[in-house]
């Protein structure tokens, strides 16, 4: 998943020497985070070691991460943290949207008349239909589609048209209200608290979404995508976790630099990675790799930090220390830095969504040439290359118990430390899996989905992207217009056969050829990038 980076700006491989270092670029570096895990309260650190067990005999294994011992019985609370709805470039301010976050059905709407997005129930408090069906109307209020009824930003019945007007004021009762969830909007994306009791209503003074300051600076690009994903928040995240999953899942889609002087073991180019996590707490844990580092930060963001280069090598740049050979220069080099963004969001059990962002400083004017959709071509068929298989993995952990992964599961090598502490985290505050409450369960009993619908990107991501939805429909007109050119040169040439010079009918008829080939092309491309694309890795070479 971390090659994901790479498939931004296919371009850039062709360029100039400068912009070549690119991939290079997206190697994630330790750095200082420009916010910090909070923890409170929390006792030294302790060695821990992932006990792994064989048939032969039982092994011993260092996972390479450090535990905070905390105090006895301190669990996480799933339903006291800030949670990405989806960014506000794939949101329409004329409509509702229905989304599900952590088994929660919600509608997102923008509130006109206080300029903001509003998060709410997806239930009309009248008959329970989805508010998401209904309508914003002329007041800039939420309505009803069923019965009519509208409420203003905080959630209030403004309106029943059902009730007479010199009769009691029904719409004012507590009865007549939806529930309405904290909410705001951060770094181009709205979040929300999912809660709606009295007593969070001012949560944001409280407790704000994690902040990544390199979204909202206007010196770094911030193309942002989402896609809904057929498995479990779980498997998302330590998919995304896991470097060394990257040659092999995405065999020759990314092409991932090789040091020079390395010999390759196979075809792929795996090699051994070192790494270790630390400070593993309630509000996740750091890790760290021979070039580099990243960021848990419970429950929703892994945030990488790759290493800044400029045009004379690396140096310092107050984060990890590294040498500079230009140090000694009279004006300081320009930083070139790419920043890593997951963000994860736990649907229901089975489903997840992702939302990523890789701001960089450098090469900016790509992302203003072209649109978001040429870059989530690439970014989606990354998606697609271990999707499938991730579907059925987890459906595998889920038959053994998610507490007993550790069990299940051998992870020898210090690649996994990252996994490793993901799943010692959530054993460790949250008994091994999501708390849903009493709403889902996994149920193992359904058969496996089959792999044309797991991997339609359509419904997926398309329908919740803008730029991929403008792109998907303008596309399929451009189609439907070379059809009817090649149809209408075709009809041209029968209906003036014996008037026509030959040269004529042979410039119509090549052009009908032509416009025909051409739509049946375009008919493939945009089945093949915006409905399914197949991925055999037993077929690559």
């Amino acid at each position: 998943m971390e090659a994901l980076t790479a498939s931004l700006f296919p371009a850039l491989q062709k360029s100039t020497t400068s912009l070549n270092k690119l991939q290079q670029l997206t190697k994630p570096v330790l750095t200082t985070s420009p916010f910090s895990i909070t923890r409170k309260n929390l006792p030294s650190k302790s060695k821990l070691y992932t006990t792994l067990s064989s048939s032969a005999a039982a092994t011993t294994v260092s996972a390479d991460v450090d535990v905070d011992e905390l105090e006895t019985g301190e669990k996480f609370d799933w339903f006291a943290q800030w949670y990405p709805v989806m960014p506000v470039c794939d949101l329409d301010k004329r409509v509702p949207h229905a989304k599900r976050v952590l088994g929660l059905d919600v509608v997102v709407w923008w509130d006109k008349n206080e300029s903001g997005w509003r998060v709410f129930d997806d239930s009309c408090p009248h008959r329970l239909a989805p508010l998401s069906e209904g309508r914003i109307d002329q007041w800039g209020r939420l309505q009803c589609v069923y019965h009519g009824w509208c409420f203003n930003g905080s959630g209030d019945c403004k309106f029943i048209p059902q009730a007479p007007p010199d009769g009691p004021p029904v719409h004012t009762f507590k009865k007549a209200c939806v529930n309405a969830y904290p909410s705001t909007v951060q770094n181009g994306i709205v979040w929300f608290w999912p809660n709606s009791e009295p007593q969070y209503k001012d949560i944001l003074l409280k407790k704000k979404p994690p902040n990544m300051p390199e979204m909202d600076d206007p010196s770094y690009t911030k193309s942002i995508g989402n896609r809904d994903m057929p498995y479990g928040y779980e498997v998302l995240i330590e998919n995304l976790m896991d470097p060394a999953h990257v040659p092999y899942a995405h065999y020759k889609i990314m092409r991932i630099p090789q040091a020079k002087d390395r010999v390759k073991a196979d075809k792929e180019g795996g090699v051994p990675i070192e790494m270790s996590a630390q400070g593993l707490g309630i509000s996740g844990f750091t890790s760290k790799r021979a070039w580099g580092g990243s960021k848990f930060i419970a429950p929703c963001v892994y945030y990488a930090f790759p290493e800044v280069v400029t045009d004379e090598g690396s140096v310092p740049d107050g984060r990890n220390g590294s040498a500079s050979p230009a140090e000694n220069k009279k004006e300081p080099p320009v930083q070139r830095r790419v920043v890593l963004i997951f963000i994860c969001v736990p649907v229901s059990p089975g489903k997840s969504r992702v939302i990523w962002c890789f701001p960089r400083n450098f090469a900016v004017w790509i992302d203003r040439i072209f649109p978001r959709w040429i870059f989530h071509l690439n970014q989606n068929l990354v998606l697609d290359s271990d999707l499938y298989f991730l579907h059925l993995e987890e459906r595998k952990i889920m038959a053994v118990g998610p507490s007993n992964w550790q069990k299940a599961c051998f992870v020898p090598t210090k690649s996994d430390a990252n996994v490793v502490a993901f799943r010692k985290w959530l054993n460790k505050y949250s008994g091994g899996q999501i708390n849903w409450g009493d709403k889902f369960k996994f149920d193992l009993a359904l058969p496996p989905i089959p792999k044309e619908q797991l991997m339609d990107r359509y419904w997926s991501h398309v329908v919740n992207c803008r730029s991929c939805s403008v792109a998907h429909k303008g596309l399929g007109l451009l189609e439907v217009a070379l059809q009817v050119v090649s149809i209408i040169s075709i009809g041209v040439v029968a209906a003036t056969k014996h008037k026509m010079p030959a040269t004529a009918r042979i410039t119509l008829v090549s052009t009908a050829i032509l416009c025909f080939a051409a739509s049946k092309w375009l008919s493939h491309f945009i089945y093949k990038n915006f409905h399914f694309h197949d991925y055999n890795h037993a077929l690559v070479e």
